[in-house]
């Protein structure tokens, strides 16, 4: 994919001036009809990630990507581009596959059809003496999608006559062209179906707002101050929340010291001990941060540092795609959380949480930030649960985004009470709003 690299200048993402007002209405998160408006105007039309090209290395490699009631594959081919290809025998319709895997061929399992990896029937039974309107062999194929990679993902679009890819995502390629994120190492990989519509996870990872209260954990190592962080948007609906990694000086950890960012100090050589006030702690050390990791980089084995800038190698862009995609962007660290309708029920979701990690040299262990301590090496397969009130995930009870999934039941609930009737947001939860605008312009035919 052919990325720009100007990025166009943001919208403040905490000014309410530049939203129309739109309503938030608890309908959307339970109405069958908002639902098929989705599948009719917007999911057919946008770009979906099918997996990561480091799951298909090879010729022949595949990822199948299941959407609501669609299934789409993604397969490497002979010269190292990625072809997607709809999940059905052109014969009578069959899935052809389930999993992802490795193939020669695709071999439909119901009349023995045998597709080439560029999706043309190489065999048929009986494909010369019973077709009466001629041998269905180098005729059709498999239906093809619009295919495309970014950001170590495989993309593809079920929109024939859609935007391309870079426009799509336009300014993301060009905003984080400096992170090598095809090298990000996935050590954690989970599928999880929650009672909560899709939305909620995008509501919630376009505001910080919350975190004080759901996740107290975080203010010591991520500074989310009402004025400390930096709230961004542009036109598509992309938009992100810069959080420097230094303590937060409102909420400080009880009994006093900060041994999270005393380690982080001393990992870079500096001496924690040095600063005479906690305010020097957080802010001169997280200057003094900046300036050792471009010095030692190199030595200490961070090569993904490499053309990273200052914010990026100390800050946190806490990045939503639109309309269902968030990337935490840390300086070792990628955390990728996606949301995906169920196929039946508008208020069930699935939630996807992969954690990433840079290669750092020397390292065989890394704290996933959303998982806990993680060896520093792939997963082979995706662990599909149920939240089923945190009973399904036991092992991520007390992470991020566990407490986060603790509120998305309840917050669905609420959607439904007459007492609700529109958000009252603070500044900087302007985003939400803005997400929710972008959304009814695809649904009512105006793309952004």
């Amino acid at each position: 994919m052919n990325t720009q690299t100007a990025v166009p200048p943001p919208m403040d993402g905490r000014d309410p001036s530049n939203l129309r007002g739109d309503k938030i209405t608890g309908d959307r998160y339970f109405s069958d009809e908002f639902a098929q408006k989705e599948w009719d105007h917007m999911w057919t039309k946008i770009w979906h990630i099918a997996g990561r090209t480091a799951d298909i290395p090879e010729a022949g490699d595949f990822l199948v990507h299941n959407f609501m009631k669609e299934s789409v594959i993604a397969v490497r081919q002979e010269d190292g581009s990625v072809r997607a290809f709809y999940n059905s025998c052109a014969h009578r319709g069959m899935r052809m596959v389930d999993d992802s895997s490795s193939v020669d061929a695709f071999h439909c399992p119901y009349h023995g059809w045998r597709y080439g990896l560029d999706g043309k029937l190489i065999h048929a039974q009986d494909a010369d003496v019973d077709f009466s309107q001629g041998n269905p062999c180098g005729k059709i194929g498999l239906n093809e999608l619009r295919c495309d990679t970014w950001g170590g993902f495989v993309w593809y679009s079920m929109d024939p006559d859609g935007v391309s890819l870079a426009d799509f995502l336009e300014p993301m390629p060009a905003l984080y062209r400096n992170y090598p994120m095809d090298t990000a190492v996935r050590v954690a990989w989970y599928r999880i179906e929650i009672n909560a519509n899709w939305k909620f996870v995008t509501d919630n990872f376009s505001e910080s707002y919350h975190t004080r209260t759901a996740h107290p954990q975080v203010p010591p190592w991520i500074d989310q101050d009402v004025d400390s962080a930096r709230h961004e948007m542009w036109s598509k609906g992309h938009g992100r929340t810069v959080q420097p990694m230094r303590p937060s000086l409102s909420d400080r950890p009880e009994g006093g010291g900060n041994a999270m960012f005393e380690a982080e100090l001393a990992k870079w050589d500096i001496d924690p001990a040095k600063y005479e006030s906690y305010e020097e702690f957080a802010m001169q050390g997280w200057k003094d941060l900046k300036a050792a990791k471009q010095k030692l980089w190199r030595e200490k084995g961070y090569v993904h540092y490499e053309k990273m800038d200052d914010e990026e190698i100390t800050d946190s862009p806490h990045t939503v795609m639109f309309p269902n995609v968030t990337i935490s962007f840390l300086p070792d660290n990628l955390v990728f959380f996606r949301s995906e309708p169920h196929a039946t029920d508008p208020e069930k979701c699935y939630f996807d949480l992969w954690c990433m990690a840079f290669p750092v040299e020397g390292q065989t262990e890394v704290e996933s930030i959303m998982a806990g301590r993680k060896p520093l090496k792939e997963v082979a397969e995706c662990e599909h649960r149920v939240f089923d009130g945190g009973r399904g995930i036991p092992e991520l009870a007390g992470q991020i985004v566990y407490q986060d999934m603790e509120l998305a039941e309840n917050m669905q609930a609420g959607m439904h009470s007459r007492g609700y009737t529109d958000a009252y947001l603070s500044d900087q939860e302007t985003r939400i709003r803005f997400f929710h605008e972008v959304l009814n312009d695809w649904i009512e035919g105006r793309r952004p």
